[in-house]
């Protein structure tokens, strides 16, 4: 973090530190430059065309602002509501705007500017030190002037950049990404003007559908800065990393001014209307360009340029794109297009994982990948398909794709865990880099086998068959052996607790999961042999008889469901506080955090004491995210269930109570069972037994699909204390500094720290606060791809389905759909927002996205896919689309709209 505001050291620099031309300027100077500056001194010394220029550095801003008092607003900022932004930026940027430029500054730039040149036009450009970072972009969030001329008019452009960084836009844009206000300041490049005869961006890599081998191209006639900050309709260009053009779209190129009602757009000349800005030598120019920036950052970038009256070709800006999801690594490489598959997301967890919840990730799937003979070559590293992105667990489904068992299975089982996933899947059957290559079965039964018969998994699904009360009884011993697999001494140091860990994650869990999963797979095949001996045929459109409604109810109130019976047990407590009046009033007007103060010093009410107490007994090892070892169990926190007890309190005993319900769903499911056995039978008396019997196993093994999960839980709960242990004994030797960071490393880091064998790398407290800092990013993620492809490409967001009829159709921007009523917007002071509206605007520059913070989506009449408010809204992860001529007058406030942001297309209710 930098210094204070008002740091009287800080404000006291050596004069060299004021100007820097961009040629001494490298990465290493960020805090003293910021990252535009910082970006272009790097092009600039590696040989890029970049225009010459200077910078005046933050020490500038640092003493023009010193005695000015902006602590005392950067603290309030700290806890201020949303509200309460823009009056706190408001006073600060007036403060700013008003302070002296100190003597020596002032010579600075006087002779900084006479060294380009007398009186040329120059690009007067912000630079913050909180900008062009690899999480957060700030797009345009402070201030540009350009053709500035002459010494008085560059100084005053200066007092106005850095006076620009307490506009409502950027502070509204730190406080969403979690940007300490105290920690920024900015400096300004000055660059000599190129005075361009088309100019605009591209991004390295495809920002709408994550696919790093193509870049994406705006371009417009004259300045860049009417494509950047989506006032024009420009011409768009996709080209492959071959330089073939693969997509080009010609715009009209039309530049708006309309800011507020009453406004016009300003229109180009008919010619330059239809025909595109850029030929074709230029465009793949262009994009051999980008690709050498690319490689100098070794990640894609997001980058201005700009072509003079004499064709040469500047590059004016390149910043990392902030809003790819990153590409999968596998933990041993695979050559060939590769399809991965996100687990986590499947799971229904959209949050990322610790670094060790990854690594009880990494060891679990090794385990399962030895069991079933595939060659592993180091557990902590996971089997061969394992792969993480963004913090989250994938897998590599390419085998599977490419054979044709795998495309018979794989799908129907997602149409069961995640439907959606399913569907892309699919989509991928007629790529012909996915074609199906592997036809037999053997191989797959014989993976199978090395599974199921160790763990005896033919003689579970036996006696479930011959003998289904015996073969509950099992499964019911199940919980009890990973209890017993789980215990570990009292007496153990901390490296023998990591050992077990690695025992219990590496070996022994696993096995107990394939002699539970037989029941439920026998509950619902035997449901579909039921379905087949008692359905009856009937025409299309004919109603559906008593029978055929009666499948829908079967498998309703089913027994044997471990989460159900924690649901109802909550339920029940909550049944048993309200009939306590101390209980209740315990919970009147008091806070949730109160209440678990309350309960952790054993001060509660006796009823809800013990019935709290009670509970988490039973079920304290479950949490929210409870795959994740990383994640507290609701035994160490108990809020979550506190305020949930809070919210049932609130409801009042009726039929829709949950054990009122669950009596009924199983009263419904009896009826219905009989119902089909009585079909059956109509049918013949040998069908109606078999029914009878496929339907009450079905009833008994089909709850038990929770089962194998529950197991891992209630392993990973011992995990996570013993866990914990370790982290106590790390904290202890100033490894880390608290317990729980242990989780911010692997099984291996936590070893080094233990043994101490290297000390100058046994200190890990750098490396938690980086992972900490990393983790923290990706819970603003909002976006989280289903299926990702060795490329980067996210299958769903290419896929461009038929605009429906009556749809409006643009530009996509951002992936995504969403529903939602509109919210026409022509002026963006002054305007609200309601969570979940649809901001439909004529185009938006900076200025407008604080209302990107509470909108479920955008349409704008302007703008590219590479513009300002299209780049934000990826930040943001809401869906937008661009490009949609009269968007503010074909949709009104309040009408439903859904926002397809991959298909850019835009569709009324």
């Amino acid at each position: 973090m930098t210094e204070p505001l008002t740091d009287p050291q800080a404000a006291t620099p050596t004069e060299p530190d004021l100007i820097l031309d961009l040629d001494q300027i490298d990465a290493d100077l960020l805090p003293l430059v910021g990252g535009k500056a910082a970006n272009l001194g790097v092009l600039t010394r590696a040989g890029f065309p970049v225009p010459g220029g200077f910078c005046l550095t933050t020490s500038a801003y640092r003493r023009a602002v010193a005695e000015l008092g902006l602590d005392e607003i950067v603290t309030a900022l700290t806890t201020a509501m949303p509200a309460e932004l823009p009056d706190l930026a408001a006073r600060a940027r007036k403060l700013v705007a008003a302070a002296p430029v100190p003597p020596e500054v002032t010579a600075g730039i006087r002779a900084a500017y006479t060294r380009l040149g007398s009186d040329i036009p120059v690009a007067v450009r912000s630079s913050a030190t909180a900008e062009d970072l690899p999480f957060a972009s700030f797009a345009g969030q402070q201030d540009t002037f350009l053709n500035v001329v002459g010494p008085d008019e560059v100084e005053q452009a200066i007092r106005r950049c850095w006076a620009s960084l307490w506009t409502d836009r950027a502070v509204s844009y730190r406080q969403a990404n979690g940007i300490d206000h105290a920690a920024v300041a900015i400096a300004v490049v000055v660059q000599r003007m190129v005075e361009p005869d088309v100019a605009g961006v591209m991004f390295t890599a495809n920002p709408l559908t994550g696919t790093r081998d193509e870049a994406m191209i705006d371009a417009s006639p004259g300045l860049g800065e009417a494509v950047v900050s989506g006032a024009a309709n420009p011409d768009h260009f996709v080209v492959a990393g071959t330089g073939r053009i693969r997509e080009r779209r010609i715009g009209d190129k039309r530049v708006s001014i309309r800011s507020t009602p009453g406004g016009g757009t300003q229109r180009v000349d008919e010619q330059q209307a239809t025909e595109a800005s850029l030929d074709d030598d230029q465009v793949r120019a262009l994009a051999a360009l980008g690709r050498r920036v690319e490689r100098h950052y070794g990640a894609p970038q997001d980058t201005e340029w700009a072509i003079d009256a004499d064709g040469t070709l500047w590059l004016t800006q390149a910043r990392p794109i902030t809003t790819l999801y990153p590409a999968p690594q596998r933990s041993e490489p695979a050559p060939g297009a590769r399809i991965f598959l996100c687990f986590t997301l499947a799971q229904g967890l959209t949050r990322p994982i610790t670094p060790m919840g990854l690594a009880a990730f990494r060891l679990i799937g090794a385990s399962v990948a030895a069991a079933a003979g595939f060659p592993v070559a180091n557990p902590l590293n996971g089997p061969p398909p394992y792969a993480e992105a963004g913090q989250r667990f994938f897998i590599d489904v390419t085998p599977a794709v490419r054979s044709a068992v795998g495309r018979g299975i794989l799908p129907r089982v997602f149409d069961v865990m995640e439907a959606r996933s399913a569907t892309v899947l699919r989509g991928l059957f007629d790529d012909p880099r996915f074609s199906v290559v592997e036809r037999r079965k053997r191989k797959l039964i014989e993976h199978v086998a090395r599974v199921a018969i160790p763990a005896g998994a033919p003689l579970v699904a036996l006696r479930a068959l011959i003998a289904p009360a015996a073969a509950l009884r099992g499964a019911g011993r199940a919980t009890a052996r990973v209890r017993r697999m789980v215990a570990i001494p009292d007496d153990a140091t901390a490296l023998q607790r990591l050992e077990e860990v690695k025992r219990i994650l590496g070996r022994e869990l696993f096995p107990i999961v394939p002699s539970i999963i037989p029941l439920p797979l026998i509950g619902f095949a035997l449901l579909a042999l039921a379905h087949k001996l008692a359905a009856v045929d009937e025409a299309p459109g004919q109603q559906a008889s008593p029978q055929q409604a009666a499948w829908q109810s079967v498998l309703r109130g089913l027994p044997n469901n471990v989460t159900t019976e924690m649901d109802l047990d909550l339920w029940a407590l909550a049944a048993r506080i309200r009939a306590d009046a101390a209980s209740v009033a315990a919970f009147t007007g008091a806070s949730v955090a109160d209440l678990v103060a309350r309960y952790r010093a054993g001060s509660l009410p006796a009823a809800l004491q013990t019935g709290l107490a009670g509970f988490l007994a039973r079920h304290g090892i479950r949490a929210v995210a409870e795959i994740d070892v990383g994640i507290p169990r609701w035994s160490e926190d108990p809020t979550h269930i506190i305020g949930v007890l809070a919210n049932y309190l609130r409801l009042t005993e009726s039929d829709a109570a949950p054990d009122r319900q669950f009596a009924a769903a199983q009263r419904e499911a009896r009826r219905a069972t009989a119902t089909l056995v009585r079909a059956a039978r109509r049918r013949s008396r040998l069908r109606g037994v078999v029914v009878s019997a496929a339907l009450r196993r079905t009833r008994a093994f089909a709850g038990l699909r929770e089962l194998p999960k529950h197991l891992l839980v209630t392993a990973l709960s011992t995990v996570r204390s013993e866990l914990l242990t370790v982290g106590a004994e790390l904290a202890a030797a100033g490894r880390i500094d608290q317990p729980d960071d242990v989780f911010f490393l692997d099984l291996t880091e936590a070893e080094q720290g233990l043994r101490g064998a290297d000390q100058r790398g046994s200190d890990l407290r750098d490396r938690v606060a980086e992972r900490r800092l990393a983790y923290e990013q990706e819970l603003r993620r909002r976006h989280i791809p289903r299926v990702l492809l060795s490329d980067g490409t996210e299958p769903e967001a290419a896929a461009s389905a038929p605009a429906a009829e009556g749809a409006l159709t643009g530009s996509p921007a951002s992936a995504g759909s969403v529903t939602g009523p509109a919210r026409v917007i022509l002026d963006p002071v002054g305007a609200h927002l309601e969570p979940g509206d649809i901001l439909v605007a004529p185009s938006t520059d900076p200025g407008w996205t604080p209302l990107f913070l509470t909108a479920g989506g955008l349409v704008m009449e302007m703008g590219g896919a590479n513009s300002h408010g299209a780049v934000v809204a990826r930040e943001y992860g809401i869906p937008a689309v661009v490009g949609v001529p009269d968007a503010t007058t074909r949709l009104s406030t309040g009408q439903s709209i859904t926002v397809d942001g991959s298909a850019g297309t835009v569709t009324p209710a």
